[in-house]
C-alpha cells in the first residue's frame, strides 16, 4: 500500500519545505499523517515572481505544445492513480472506489481543455472594402486558483487545467486539511516537463495568502470555488483592484420526483447519491420535493437505503461512506438536526455521530420539515437529505427557487411537458433530469443568484481565463 507523500510547496519549478509546518489528520482515524509545509511572504512572492516569468513564457508557448504537456501529466497521473487515491482518502476520508474516481475524473478535466486549448478561435466581422476587424482571445494572465478539501485533486485539476490550456499561468492556493491531491499534480506536471513558474503551488494560513495575492498587481484573475460567504469576501477585495473572479460557490440542490417517475429507482438512487462523499458535494441533493401521491412509498424506499449505507474507514472493502472531511462539521450537522426536530420534523433515520473515534456521522433523513427550519435554507454540506410532499409541480418549482442559491439542480419524471416546465423555471445553472449527475468535464458548470457566477468545463470553460481583444485594420490611414 502507497504511503502518504512528504508535502512540500512548489515555487518556480522546484519543491520547497518550511520551518513553519502543520499537521494533517487522517478523520478516520484522527491519526496525524503528514506535516504541511506553511507559506509566509517571502515565499508567495516568490511565487509571484515566478507565475509573471512563467506566464511570459507559456502564453508564447504554440497551444498545441501546451496540450502534449498538459496530456503527458494527465498520462502520468493515471498511471499513478492507486497512489493518488491511496492519498485521497488518507487524508479526506472517502471511500477508496470513490477516490479512484476522482482521479479519473481530475484526469477528464485535464484532457477536456488540453483539447480545447488548440480551438480558441477567434472570428472576423465583416467590414467595409479596405478594413478588417479581428477579434481574438488571449491568456488573462497570472491566475489565483483558490480549492476546497471536498475533492483533493479534482478540484485543483479543473483549475489547473483551465489556466494552463488557455496560456495563463496560475498560483495554486490548495485545501491545507486536504493537500496530497493538488501535490499529486503538480508532481505529475513537474515530470511532464512544464517550464517553471508556470505552476506554482501554496499551502498556509487561508486568508493570509488570499489577501496578499489578490492585492498584487499580477494576478489578473481570481478562481474560487468554496462556501458563499468566502466568496463574497474575495469578490469584494478582487473589486478593489478590477481583478474578474470566476466563483464556483455554495448550493442546496432540490429535487423535484413527479408522480410519473419509477417511485423505487428514484429513491434508490436519491439515497445512494445523497451519500456521495459523505453528502460534502456542492451538487449534493438534499431538498427532495416529493409528489403527495408518491410521498410515503419514496420515502420509505429512500429511508431504507440510506439506512443501509455501510460506513466506515475509506480502506475497508465494501465501504460506502467515510468520514466527514474535518471535525467541525460535526457540530454543525447536529444543529440541523435538533433545530429541524425541535420545529416539528421527523428524523426518520441516523441524526447523531456514529463513534468516538473519527469524524463519523450517520446517514440522516428528514421529513415533513418545515420552512422555516434552518436546514431548508442552510446547505448541510453532509449526508443529511430532507423530504418533503409537495401537491402540484408548480409548488415544487417554487420551493426549489425559495433558497437563494442555484447551483445544481434534478427533477424525476417521464414527462416531456413536465421537463419543459421545470427547464424554463427552476433557478439552476445544472439542471439534469432523471441522473443525478451534474456536470462532465465537456459540459459548462457554475451556478446563478448566490452560487457564483462563470463557468469551468465545456466549450465555455476557457473564456474566462482569457481576454477578448478587438484588433481593427485599415489599408490607409484614415
Amino acid at each position: 500500500m502507497s504511503t502518504y507523500p512528504e508535502l512540500h510547496l512548489y515555487i518556480g519549478g522546484e519543491w520547497r519545505k518550511t520551518a513553519d509546518d502543520l499537521p494533517v489528520v487522517n478523520p478516520a482515524t484522527e491519526q496525524e499523517i503528514g506535516r504541511l509545509p506553511h507559506a509566509d511572504i517571502a515565499d508567495l512572492d516568490d511565487a509571484l515572481a515566478a507565475a509573471q516569468e512563467g506566464f511570459r513564457v507559456w502564453s508564447r508557448t504554440a497551444p498545441r505544445d501546451r496540450a502534449d504537456i498538459i496530456l503527458r501529466a494527465s498520462a502520468l497521473m493515471r498511471e499513478r492513480q492507486e497512489e493518488i487515491a491511496q492519498s485521497i482518502t488518507s487524508e479526506h476520508g472517502k471511500p477508496l472506489s470513490q477516490a479512484r474516481l476522482e482521479v479519473i475524473r481530475g484526469c477528464e478535466f485535464l484532457e477536456w481543455d488540453a483539447g480545447e486549448a488548440v480551438r480558441t478561435y477567434g472570428r472576423v466581422i465583416p467590414s467595409a472594402p479596405g478594413v478588417r476587424y479581428m477579434v481574438h482571445h488571449q491568456p488573462i494572465g497570472v491566475v489565483a486558483g483558490l480549492s476546497p478539501w471536498n475533492f483533493p485533486m479534482s478540484q485543483p485539476a479543473r483549475k489547473v487545467a483551465g489556466a494552463l490550456a488557455s496560456g495563463c499561468s496560475i498560483i495554486l492556493k490548495a485545501a491545507e486539511e486536504t493537500p496530497a491531491g493538488a501535490l499529486h499534480i503538480a508532481r505529475a506536471f513537474h515530470d511532464a516537463g512544464l517550464p517553471k513558474g508556470v505552476l506554482n503551488l501554496v499551502f498556509g494560513t487561508p486568508a493570509m495568502i488570499s489577501d496578499h495575492l489578490i492585492r498584487h498587481d499580477a494576478v489578473r484573475l481570481v478562481a474560487f470555488t468554496g462556501s458563499t460567504a468566502v466568496g463574497r469576501k474575495l469578490t469584494t477585495l478582487a473589486s478593489e483592484h478590477m481583478t474578474p473572479v470566476l466563483m464556483e460557490l455554495g448550493g442546496h440542490a432540490p429535487v423535484i420526483v413527479c408522480e410519473d417517475t419509477d417511485v423505487q429507482k428514484a429513491a434508490t438512487s436519491g439515497a445512494v447519491r445523497k451519500m456521495r462523499n459523505a453528502g460534502q458535494v456542492c451538487t449534493s441533493p438534499t431538498r427532495f420535493f416529493v409528489h403527495e401521491s408518491i410521498f410515503d412509498e419514496y420515502a420509505d424506499a429512500f429511508v431504507k437505503r440510506a439506512a443501509q449505507t455501510v460506513v466506515g474507514n475509506g480502506v475497508e472493502p465494501g465501504v460506502e461512506m467515510g468520514p466527514l472531511a474535518n471535525e467541525r462539521r460535526l457540530p454543525a450537522l447536529s444543529a440541523l438536526v435538533e433545530d429541524a426536530r425541535a420545529r416539528g420534523a421527523e428524523v426518520r433515520t441516523g441524526g447523531a455521530r456514529m463513534s468516538n473515534a473519527g469524524f463519523f456521522f450517520q446517514p440522516t433523513v428528514l421529513v415533513n420539515v418545515p420552512d422555516d427550519a434552518r436546514v431548508m435554507q442552510e446547505e448541510p454540506f453532509g449526508p443529511l437529505a430532507v423530504i418533503n410532499p409537495v401537491s402540484s409541480l408548480d409548488e415544487a418549482i417554487e420551493k426549489a427557487n425559495s433558497v437563494p442559491y442555484g447551483l445544481a439542480a434534478y427533477g424525476f419524471t417521464n414527462r416531456a411537458d413536465y421537463i419543459d416546465r421545470m427547464t424554463d423555471g427552476v433557478e439552476a445553472g445544472n439542471l439534469s433530469f432523471n441522473t443525478l449527475e451534474a456536470s462532465l468535464p465537456e459540459t459548462p458548470f457554475g451556478g446563478v443568484k448566490s452560487s457564483g457566477y462563470g463557468r469551468e468545463g465545456g466549450t465555455e470553460g476557457l473564456h474566462n481565463y482569457m481576454v477578448v481583444k478587438n484588433v481593427s485594420h485599415s489599408m490607409t490611414i484614415v
